[in-house]
């Protein structure tokens, strides 16, 4: 029998060097040391796997730690109570682990500013105890050749630390984690491996960079309403971009304003499957539109990993079964509550938990709805009806016995199914992203009225490019709100979070 050869255990670690804990009053100054840990960091790893496939010895280990930023209070001195965030809810030593603060800087500086304001405390930068995984540490866009993994002779979880699918979780947002004694309490709703996690997959399931992502975004289930998003995106980069400064399309393909082609990015020849498109303004105050497909499934996978960019809203826009015979194909329908039968959220959020209408996104959208369509007051219920939507997981629901949903969706008195819109609401409140839904009927199953050939062409053309403008002129009224009157009290529960 073939005698196997096993490495010798590896008994070094090589690290950076120590990185001496500062503390801070001013927030710009401890962002900027934040970039500088994180960048020295992770360079320190790249560097590290670049020599290891040169031939560099490979009998040590090689480990870098994500930054961290801490704040302790001993005091209960109330606070400014009318913002739900920027503020500690007892004395105590908060902390979080930190990843890419040149992406999050503006949103760093806001938060990191709040809780010195606040509490009248500075606060303190230096490496925490979670190492950065390697894969994680490579720039965006890194290619890394096969043939280095090739020349390296032992698994590569013995010489780096790699994802641990262990620690990366949502206890923290879903108000189930418990610190342990002596450790301190988190200071933000994700850690920084749990973000790391979901820049990752939205370059994979968006196509584009993370970067590109703005704090206003738009879901469809439809490919139509991207198609209308195009030709509405193309049209203001060519006539100056009224306010918006770039389009990009999935392969990080930007056009900017004045341009009526594309000049950097690559065009795809495979689309992935949740393409996103961005109409982007400065400080990522644009407009951010995702196909998301059919079904709870992708809606919650796509919620999941756009909420670690803390956007300041999200708005579904797609089609609907109407369940009235009061209603007429083209309706507008603005949900108020939801009835959640999708179960992909059923462990993260139980189903008792309400979801509840925010007054802010519901006023954007019905002030929205009037003035692209001229309707106002009692004449705007001709076409917009306001209620209960449910979500349901089977497309076919019709086809089995429908006595029990039929009643359910009676006696809960829904006026529209869907198949997508309670999850994103329902991980909006789980996340606390201010979230809404204005679905478009399409046809009335229960009633018999389905589109007939040519009348569904006719009815995209006719009813998606209303819809997607009254989805973008509410995004616009939203984006005019001061961040802190959005993030309202409503979505933050009696032990939150510091950081929004």
């Amino acid at each position: 029998m073939e005698k196997r050869i096993y490495p010798q255990p590896i008994e070094s670690v090589s690290t950076p060097e120590p990185y001496a804990r500062q503390s801070f009053t001013d927030a710009g100054e401890a962002v900027d040391a934040l970039k500088a840990l994180y960048d020295r960091n992770t360079s320190f790893l790249r560097d590290s796997f670049d020599k290891l496939g040169e031939g560099v010895d490979q009998q040590r280990r090689y480990r870098a730690f994500y930054p961290e930023v801490g704040v302790s209070t001993s005091s209960y001195t109330q606070i400014d109570t009318r913002l739900s965030y920027g503020h500690m809810a007892a004395p105590g030593h908060y902390s979080t682990t930190i990843t890419r603060p040149d992406l999050f800087d503006s949103y760093l500086t806001e938060q990191l500013r709040l809780l010195m304001r606040n509490h009248g405390v500075p606060v303190t930068v230096g490496e925490s105890e979670t190492p950065i995984p390697l894969h994680f540490a490579f720039l965006e866009g890194t290619h890394v050749d096969a043939g280095v993994a090739d020349r390296i002779q032992r698994p590569l979880r013995d010489l780096f630390d790699v994802p641990d699918l262990n620690a990366t979780d949502d206890h923290i947002a879903n108000g189930t984690y418990e610190p342990m004694p002596g450790e301190p309490m988190p200071l933000a709703p994700f850690t920084a491996q749990r973000i790391d996690y979901s820049l990752h997959r939205l370059s994979h399931y968006t196509a584009t960079s993370p970067n590109h992502f703005q704090n206003f975004v738009l879901f469809t289930n439809y490919q139509f309403y991207i198609d209308e998003f195009c030709v509405l995106a193309r049209e203001l980069m060519a006539k100056g971009g009224d306010g918006y400064e770039a389009f990009i399309e999935p392969g990080n393909v930007i056009t900017r304003t004045g341009e009526t082609m594309p000049h950097e990015g690559s065009t795809l020849t495979r689309m992935p499957q949740m393409p996103a498109y961005h109409l982007t303004k400065p400080g990522h105050g644009g407009i951010t539109m995702v196909n998301i497909g059919v079904g709870p499934s992708n809606a919650k996978t796509i919620t999941d990993h756009i909420a670690v960019l803390r956007p300041h809203a999200w708005l579904m826009l797609g089609h609907c079964a109407g369940l009235r015979n009061t209603q007429a194909l083209g309706d507008y329908v603005l949900a108020h509550a939801y009835v959640r039968e999708d179960h992909v959220l059923d462990d993260d959020l139980p189903v008792w938990v309400p979801i509840p209408a925010l007054a802010e996104i519901q006023v954007a959208v019905q002030e929205a709805v009037a003035e692209v369509t001229g309707l106002s007051g009692y004449d705007l219920k001709r076409i917009m009806r306001t209620g209960t939507v449910a979500t349901i997981d089977n497309r076919n629901w019709e086809l089995r016995d429908q006595r029990g949903p039929v009643q359910r969706l009676s006696q809960s008195r829904a006026i529209a199914l869907d198949m997508e819109s309670a999850t994103i609401a329902a991980n909006g409140f789980r996340f606390r992203v201010p979230y809404g839904t204005l679905l478009c009927v399409s046809d009335k199953p229960l009633h018999g009225e389905l589109k007939l050939p040519g009348m569904a062409t006719e009815f995209y053309k006719r009813q998606v490019s209303q819809h997607l403008t009254i989805g973008i002129r509410a995004m616009e009224k939203l984006a005019e709100m001061p961040a802190e009157r959005l993030h309202s009290r409503k979505l933050r529960s009696f032990s939150e979070t510091a950081f929004l």
